[in-house]
């Protein structure tokens, strides 16, 4: 017995020590770009004292904040596209039947098998061959393939662990597919496809090869301007935006998870009601 619980706590201190270093393996990365976006040095190697004055200069410098305007716009876009057309494909082929079915399913998951650098040039080849001029819309179009299956993977596992007999309740009751979509399936899924939104969006955010192969001379995004700065060296104000950036994603995670929570708490509240 005390040899099993001698292997269980080492065990145990061997997992803990795994996941503090997983942690610090992830993130101190993060933690290096938020404490040098404070440096007063240009050089993101010594330490040369707090200042401000990369965040100002930030806020005043247009060229940035037109690149990053183009990078949210690219963003936004092919993460709507992305999460209406993975959403609909996935509770659509849930439950259609028809020939090659299951090919369509499988050929959704090519993006992700196959690198990227294969699918831009594909995706290149595919605009050159229809005579379409590279332009945002190119990008778009290449970016929401790109997160497409993502966004659909997420929505199926969702939909896995869904009760069917709830739609076909709201379709007995005399609701048509379209209302029970979005007043019963729609909410039910919405944390998967708020996880598919939120991959998406940051997948599209730092994408650089299809974009490098999809933009044309006078397009350029945030990945795309960082990539070109490295020979030079980056500037702090571009760690002063990325710092930005994340503080902003995270605010929106922890008010989506206070949301997630809070609503959680009030479906448990409603049920421990309705059994008094």
């Amino acid at each position: 017995m005390e040899k099993k619980r001698g292997k269980k706590k080492a065990a145990s201190v061997i997992a803990k020590i795994y996941v503090i270093l997983l942690f610090i393996f992830i993130y101190a990365p993060v933690v290096v770009m938020i404490v040098f976006s404070f440096n007063d040095s240009r050089a993101n190697v010594v330490w040369s004292g707090f200042t401000l004055k990369y965040y100002k200069k930030l806020f005043v410098d247009s060229g940035i904040w037109e690149v990053f305007g183009t990078t949210l716009l690219i963003a936004v876009i092919s993460t709507l596209i992305g999460v209406f057309v993975g959403t609909t494909g996935a509770v659509g082929l849930r439950s259609a039947k028809f020939k090659g079915k299951k090919l369509i399913m499988n050929t959704i998951y090519f993006p992700i098998v196959i690198p990227e650098i294969v699918l831009a040039v594909a995706t290149l080849l595919v605009f050159n061959l229809s005579n379409v001029s590279l332009s945002i819309g190119t990008i778009i179009i290449g970016n929401t393939t790109l997160v497409l299956p993502y966004v659909y993977i997420t929505v199926k596992a969702r939909l896995a662990g869904m009760d069917p007999s709830i739609e076909e309740a709201s379709l007995d009751l005399g609701a048509d597919r379209l209302y029970t979509f979005l007043h019963v399936t729609l909410p039910a899924i919405m944390p998967g496809v708020m996880s598919g939104a939120f991959m998406a969006f940051s997948l599209v955010l730092d994408e650089l090869i299809v974009t490098s192969f999809l933009a044309n001379a006078e397009t350029t995004t945030l990945p795309m301007k960082v990539y070109s700065m490295i020979k030079k060296g980056i500037s702090p104000e571009i760690n002063a935006l990325t710092t930005l950036i994340f503080a902003f994603c995270m605010v929106c995670l922890l008010i989506y998870l206070i949301k997630w929570a809070f609503d959680v708490h009030k479906v448990k509240k409603a049920r421990a009601n309705a059994m008094l």
